[in-house]
């Protein structure tokens, strides 16, 4: 039997008259990882709308195997007003969210056993203990403490969103699993347990996503767009650049081939007498072709970074003993450094630990708790923030760049127009004159940074600058980073970008402590990793294991594990006095009969109950 479970056949798609792809074809096998590679604005949300079907293509097929489950994960995930978290985890459930809600409703009448029977016979049929058990662990892996389950989803941060998101995708336990950006807003930990679950043999996948690292470990298989034709190649991302490389160089011999027979054909074409024979028709034709291909030279527009910085002076930037806490909350204790010339430094550390806040000090946008923060003069600030810069939908872009500058100065006194300025971050002119509510995810993040480096700052701040960039636009970014003559800071999860420009991170440790690691991100999470490993084990208390997910037990597991031991304790009762009936002689033969039917059913219940009981206990020890 065949492992083929997708295939697309002459898949076509357009806005307007933006051709995204044109007859794109390939095919995914059960347990491939297929990631998709194209810049921003080149249809890969598309793609992924079209492959689980909540759009139509122009021309093509989509064929999936029948009875699939399919598990998508798009990049913007909305959601109903008035959602509850449990609302949210329980909508994809089939009819497990009514029988867990009646579970928890017999908890709170443990009087009536039969109702409590019911319920807990119906749990197991369905298996809600493990649904419930994996909710929980999902929720320690991507850290979100939500104890209430009742909160609406819509007063939860962004990042919390994409998290719940991800795990109600991963809950599915799919046959296939689509996901747009998977590691957006997750810290190095939860990268690393998402890349092994989804390693899994079993596992198929279709993927977006700019982590060069994470692309690299996955997935297996490449599919690139550009310039609207699809290209497959069946290994690693390291695989697809040295073979992207190959095709390039042959592609470019091509094109020279081409046009150096152009040049003949067309000093031809002049010499050519009128009257055309037919020997003189098919070479007409065949100059059509040549044509057509001497003038393909593709257009690799690239993003241009070349934007003047102003000259920095001595004293940059200097914290003395700074500190800043949240009521007894610590997200800095006395922390000092003084900014050198060139200093690039990447901040890592969890979600949640500060690393914006500490951004959002140096902006004076939060006041210190105590120390001081000193700013140089000359220094002229850049932020990128998460969060984007507020945007109006309702305005044309080209409207939204004029309305900071008209003319942007360039380097060694060179200017160019608003317009200008925005076809060197790709957007054509066409586009310029589209209203901001058009653009992509991708396309609004990379206006965000045209805005901040149009006016020429010498000291750039940029807080996770590569969620929803496009590879290409990315590695541009590097390089643009890497020549900037001023200061820089980076918080990213990002673990290539991160490599390639610090060589000297801040790890915000929690509770306050920052440690000051001259080296780059790799080396450090290495070394963070070799001192876990050699640290000496410590003897489990009661009080450590309740961290471990593994073995914890949830308010509903506690309420029944003290449940089942009355119950057994009360089902034990009634089968030692079953057996003195049994044993007295008393009975008679129909009775004796109705007596070992119920301690049969007894029996049956106490091994089943007890089963259970055992596998909480475990867990609760």
């Amino acid at each position: 039997m065949s492992n083929s479970i997708l295939s697309v056949a002459g898949l076509s798609k357009c806005f307007g008259e933006r051709e995204l792809f044109f007859d794109l074809s390939f095919g995914l096998e059960k347990g491939q990882k297929m990631a998709l590679v194209a810049k921003n604005g080149e249809g890969k949300t598309t793609l992924l709308e079209l492959l689980s079907g909540n759009q139509q293509a122009d021309s093509g097929q989509v064929i999936w195997r029948n009875e699939l489950k399919i598990a998508y994960l798009k990049q913007d995930t909305s959601y109903k007003k008035g959602t509850t978290i449990r609302d949210f985890f329980y909508e994809k459930s089939g009819g497990l969210a009514d029988i867990i809600r009646e579970y928890q409703q017999s908890l709170n009448s443990p009087e009536n056993h039969d109702v409590m029977q019911r319920a807990i016979d119906k749990m197991h049929q369905v298996n809600a203990w493990d649904y419930q058990s994996k909710i929980e662990k999902l929720l320690t892996v991507f850290e979100l403490d939500l104890n209430d389950w009742d909160t609406e989803i819509e007063i939860l941060s962004g990042g919390q969103k994409k998290r719940l998101a991800l795990i109600q995708c991963l809950l599915l336990e799919a046959d296939v699993f689509i996901l747009d950006e998977p590691t957006n807003h997750l810290d190095v930990n939860m990268i690393s347990w998402l890349e092994e679950y989804l390693s899994a043999p079993q596992i198929t996948l279709f993927m977006v996503t700019h982590d060069r690292y994470f692309l690299n470990a996955v997935c297996d298989q490449i599919l690139e767009i550009e310039r609207g034709k699809g290209f497959k190649y069946s290994g690693d991302y390291e695989y697809f650049l040295e073979k992207k490389a190959e095709r390039i160089e042959a592609e470019s011999a091509e094109i020279d081939r081409a046009r150096n027979t152009y040049r003949k054909e067309i000093e031809w074409m002049r010499r050519m007498p009128k009257a055309r024979g037919t020997k003189s028709k098919s070479r007409i034709e065949r100059f059509g072709e040549i044509e057509s291909k001497s003038q393909s030279k593709k257009e690799d527009k690239n993003l241009q970074l070349g934007i003047k910085s102003e000259r920095i002076g001595g004293k940059i930037l200097e914290f003395h003993k700074l500190s800043k806490n949240y009521g007894k909350l610590k997200i800095i204790e006395q922390f000092s450094y003084v900014f050198k010339k060139g200093d690039k430094i990447g901040i890592a550390g969890k979600n949640g630990v500060g690393k914006t806040t500490f951004l959002n000090m140096i902006m004076g946008l939060e006041p210190p708790t105590s120390g001081k923060i000193i700013r140089g003069d000359t220094v002229m600030f850049g932020y990128y923030t998460q969060d984007g810069m507020p945007l109006k939908e309702d305005q044309r872009v080209i409207e939204c760049v004029k309305s900071i500058a008209e003319i942007i100065p360039l380097e060694k006194g060179k200017k160019i127009t608003a317009a200008q300025m925005l076809e060197r971050f790709l957007f054509s002119r066409n586009q310029q004159y589209d209203y901001v509510s058009k653009l992509s995810g991708g396309e609004k993040k990379r206006f965000h940074l045209l805005t901040v480096l149009m006016k020429n700052p010498n000291f750039l701040i940029l807080d996770e600058p590569t969620n929803d960039l496009d590879i290409k636009s990315i590695q541009v970014l590097e390089e643009f980073l890497l020549e900037f003559p001023g200061c820089l800071i980076i918080v990213s999860h990002d673990r290539s970008f991160m490599d390639r420009l610090a060589k000297h991170i801040f790890h915000f440790k929690g509770n306050g402590e920052i440690k000051d690691f001259n080296g780059t991100y790799s080396e450090l999470l290495e070394k963070e990793s070799n001192l876990k490993i050699n640290e000496p084990k410590k003897e489990k208390t009661p009080s450590a294991k309740k961290d471990n997910f593994t073995n914890r037990l949830s308010y509903m597991e506690e309420r029944e594990f003290k449940q089942l031991e009355i119950e057994i304790e009360s089902l034990e009762d009634k089968r030692d006095r079953l057996y003195q009936l049994l044993n007295s002689g008393n009975e008679q033969a129909d009775q004796l009969h109705q007596t070992s039917l119920e301690l049969s059913e007894v029996l049956s219940n106490i091994e089943l109950k007890t089963a259970r009981w055992m596998e909480l206990a475990e867990r609760a020890e």
